[in-house]
């Protein structure tokens, strides 16, 4: 799956906690910003591959003044209604280490969707 992401917005499909992300991309170099809910600031970047998949190295700061760091691979697929997804596989550094999966959604705005190919 042939993916460009730039100008593309993700939030976690499971949770509607405001923090949405807007992801860049150059060639294979993709990047975002994150906020909302209890993130006050949050990165990404790493690079894409051919079929779309992302290894991005990701911090936050959160609400609290916890900072977070850890890496993460997403994997693109077609949801149900032919939307984009992303399997994301995370893990967490650090006092708090752990790991996990969660699942992105594509935030599309009034006459706007991310161009994909």
């Amino acid at each position: 799956m042939r993916i460009d992401y730039d100008g593309r917005q993700f939030r976690k499909l499971e949770a509607e906690d405001g923090v949405v992300a807007r992801y860049h991309q150059e060639d294979d170099l993709v990047w975002a910003d994150f906020a909302g809910g209890p993130v006050r600031r949050g990165n990404v970047a790493g690079v894409c591959s051919p079929e779309g998949v992302l290894e991005l190295a990701y911090t936050m700061v959160l609400d609290d003044g916890e900072v977070i760091a850890g890496r993460t691979v997403n994997t693109p697929y077609t949801g149900p209604g032919g939307d984009l997804l992303i399997r994301e596989e995370w893990e967490r550094y650090g006092p708090h280490a752990r790991s996990g999966t969660s699942f992105l959604t594509e935030v599309t705005t009034e006459g706007g969707e991310g161009d994909g190919c």
